[in-house]
């Protein structure tokens, strides 16, 4: 098999390179069928996220002699299907080919090799594409081949593998899925929690689709402007039940709160000692976190004074997501290991796999070498040539032929050196004297 990766990611190329070689459904369409117009493979799966874009290829046809040739063939191809100058691609475009190209594959689903170490998204990602190509292909009555197939299977397996027995996905590692831990860790369920998030920005949307995903009991949104929080909500499109405030309005929702995230860009602080001990006094005395992702502030850092308060600052956050990075980058030691117990699997399946037809092949040319001798003696018998000679030459002439290729193939490993091929076929051949080591 010649597996064949190429593409870039965002440590290759800038978001301006990114957006210009991202592909929608109906360009993946397109790309899928000029790859088998112009035989540059026999199958392929295209994977576009915002972060990489990157075509995977297969072909059985490809010898290592033409490796080379057939990377910039597909490398050319690559930049002009996005309209693109090749020499300005060519500086962000990178290349794996083979069982570096299935490591690299099963790093991607992993999240080895994302913007942020061990994020699980990807791996839904990496189906996705594959199942585009699986489908693109059945239409086309030329089904995606066993081989890449069975590779992003194993993939699969793999990236499930490396979640249960690793840590590379337990730690929070953004702000926003930080702040959410820190609510999980104090109050261990969010079930029967409200929340009030102040501001209606990308981080308070991160945060509203991690506390939603948790079932969250309430949540509530203040922010200065009522539409930009409507908004929100609607992308949101959830059951829960979502309150709007006005920041005029805060003390409402800060005395329902068991939990408080903020993160605006006020330039003057929003919720003060004094709104605080209001609220605490009204949830008579009950625990409540209040957590400040602003920069700068939004929350009076002297409401860490009050007893019943739990307060955290986006510097706290940071030092929590430098520790956890740090046990990702831990983690990811392991699930590399994992990955190349993986890889090694799938490409000893494959020499299996190549193996058994080269077998079929061998029986098959062993079959035609008897038949051919077999008419030959039935035709001499029927000419009334000795029996006895008739087989003696029957049996030589088949004994000759039919080991005349292993002999080939043991000369050539005695040549190599391949001792661990000799004593395979030694063993086979259930020689009574097995050959010493110093016979090889």
């Amino acid at each position: 098999m010649t597996l064949l990766v190429l593409g870039v990611n965002h440590k290759t190329a800038t978001v301006a390179v990114r957006e210009k070689v991202a592909f929608s459904d109906e360009k993946r369409a397109l790309a899928l069928s000029q790859i088998q117009d112009k035989n540059l493979a026999e199958s392929a799966v295209i994977l576009s996220t915002c972060n990489r874009t990157e075509i995977y290829l297969h072909h059985r046809q490809i010898s290592p002699q033409e490796c080379a040739s057939w990377q910039q063939k597909c490398a050319e191809w690559f930049a002009v299907v996005h309209q693109l100058p090749y020499a300005e691609l060519s500086q962000s475009l990178y290349f794996h080919q083979n069982q570096a190209a299935a490591n690299h594959l099963m790093r991607v689903a992993c999240g080895l090799d994302s913007l942020i170490l061990g994020e699980p998204q990807i791996l839904g990602q990496v189906k996705q594409a594959f199942h585009w190509s699986e489908a693109y292909y059945q239409q086309t009555n030329a089904p995606l081949s066993g081989e890449l197939s069975r590779l992003f299977q194993k993939t699969f397996a793999t990236a499930k593998r490396v979640r249960t027995e690793t840590d590379i996905g337990e730690s929070a590692v953004s702000v926003a899925y930080a702040a959410c831990s820190l609510a999980r860790q104090i109050f261990e369920s969010l079930n029967e929690l409200n929340v009030l998030l102040v501001g209606a920005g990308e981080t308070i949307e991160l945060v509203s689709r991690h506390l939603l995903r948790h079932g969250v009991r309430k949540l509530m949104i203040a922010n200065r402007t009522r539409t930009r929080a409507e908004q929100l909500v609607s992308k949101l499109a959830c059951d829960t039940p979502i309150e709007i405030y006005a920041l005029d309005e805060l003390q409402l929702g800060l005395n329902q709160a068991d939990v408080v995230i903020s993160s605006t860009g006020s330039p003057d602080v929003l919720i003060t000692k004094a709104m605080a001990q209001t609220a605490e006094k009204i949830r008579q005395f009950k625990p409540m976190l209040l957590v400040d992702i602003a920069v700068p502030r939004d929350i009076d850092e002297t409401v860490a004074e009050l007893d019943s308060l739990y307060h955290y600052t986006v510097d706290d956050l940071q030092n929590i997501i430098a520790h956890n990075l740090n046990r990702r980058e831990q983690a990811s030691v392991e699930a590399q290991r994992i990955i190349d117990e993986e890889c090694n699997d799938f490409f000893e399946w494959l020499k299996v796999r190549q193996f058994a037809n080269l077998i079929r092949i061998y029986r098959d040319d062993a079959e035609a070498i008897r038949r051919e001798l077999l008419e030959k003696a039935q035709h001499q018998l029927a000419q009334g040539e000795s029996v006895d000679a008739v087989l003696d030459e029957l049996s030589y002439k088949l004994t000759n032929k039919l080991i005349h290729a292993p002999t080939r193939s043991m000369q050539a490993m005695m040549k190599s050196g391949n001792a661990e091929g000799l004593h395979a076929f030694s063993n086979a051949l259930q020689l009574k004297h097995p050959l010493e080591q110093d016979e090889l």
